[in-house]
């Protein structure tokens, strides 16, 4: 059974995706190269200041233009919402055949719509969930740089290109490390999403309720009102699965925000000038743009990577980088939302110790 179709998402993605900036050929060759080569650079930069290593070899990023990264994101959707498909086609009261039809269409441009909004915007990202590789041989994640978008923001904010193209590998690399350095975090982030879905009260009487819910939800935003669709679709036993998610994504992403501004003064000459203008940049834009940003949660991403950079510097001002890196232990030693904003409440039940004084 389809839930969505994904050939209409990518097909409703690709046809609403704006175009990116305009480059020539060897514009285009060049910043492909460079991005390839930073990617690397990057890696080794990151491994040495973080002391996490792994038993994989690096791989080259990939990059990709603005459909391109629409049609990984699909591949990768597939992959996480598979548990939830199989689930529903599999029930004792499956929907019929046409409810499922048009439902899948009208949720695949929907879906498409959306990608479309944010493939303008994402710079970079690691991605976990792969469609499964047959041989064994392929990485179970790949690191994906989206060359227009890099290139619209450096021009955006005329910043120097080679350093903020490093500045953001730092970021992305930093992501890769952390899977591939701590194996067992993929599979954690992947069965607490599978029990999210699973979690999900599936019974049309719900779901006309909470989309009656993301109705107002829509209309408060749009007044100026502080919601999201994420909050309002959840189940109660959802929100518990998703508070343990938020947690461990606050600390992934604040972690690679702390690596790419530690690093950075070492290696990116110009990082102090490039973290002020991207700042400034990640609060701006049309009042339209930043009220789809809070309806699709993206807002709250903005305030993970500030909270989880917090964490990060107290800890390892603390407790040292050994110290920290006790974090990747065990999902029992990851922090939980109130030790984000807590930082010497996980170093006393993790580390044992007091926090020692800044």
């Amino acid at each position: 059974m389809q839930v969505i179709d994904w050939d209409l998402a990518v097909s409703t993605g690709t046809r609403l995706v704006r175009p990116g900036p305009q480059v020539s050929r060897e514009e285009a060759r060049q910043a492909v190269t460079e991005l390839r080569t930073l990617s690397r650079e990057a890696e080794g930069h990151v491994r040495e200041f973080t002391r996490i290593h792994a038993d994989t070899a690096p791989q080259p990023a990939t990059v990709v233009d603005r459909p391109g990264w629409i049609r990984a994101n699909v591949e990768g959707f597939r992959v996480v919402l598979e548990p939830l498909t199989q689930r529903i086609g599999s029930g004792a009261n499956p929907p019929p055949p046409i409810v499922t039809a048009v439902g899948s269409r009208i949720t695949g441009v929907e879906v498409g719509a959306v990608l479309a909004f944010l493939a303008s915007r994402v710079l970079g990202q690691y991605e976990l969930f792969l469609p499964p590789d047959p041989s064994g041989r392929e990485p179970a994640g790949r690191l994906t740089l989206v060359a227009p978008n890099i290139v619209h923001a450096e021009r955006e904010m005329n910043v120097d290109p080679h350093d903020f193209r490093l500045w953001v590998c730092l970021h992305e690399e930093t992501h890769r490390v952390q899977f591939t350095g701590v194996p067992w975090l993929r599979e954690y982030i992947r069965s607490q999403m599978t029990e999210f879905l699973l979690a999900s009260d599936l019974d049309l009487g719900t779901i006309i309720e909470r989309l009656r819910g993301a109705a107002d939800t829509v209309a408060d935003v749009v007044r100026g009102g502080e919601g999201n669709l994420i909050d309002v679709i959840q189940s109660p036993a959802q929100k518990e699965i998703l508070d343990r998610l938020t947690a461990v994504m606050t600390l992934v992403e604040g972690h690679g925000d702390y690596v790419m501004d530690a690093v950075g003064p070492s290696v990116v000459p110009s990082v102090a000038d490039i973290r002020a203008k991207f700042a400034q940049r990640r609060e701006g834009g049309s009042k339209l743009d930043r009220t789809i940003r809070r309806l699709l949660g993206i807002e709250l991403k903005m305030k993970q990577y500030a909270e989880g950079s917090a964490f990060v510097r107290t800890v390892v001002g603390k407790a040292g980088m050994d110290g920290f890196n006790r974090v990747w232990t065990s999902a029992e030693t990851l922090p939980t939302t109130g030790e984000i904003s807590d930082p010497d409440a996980w170093i006393r039940r993790v580390i044992g110790a007091p926090a020692l004084p800044a």
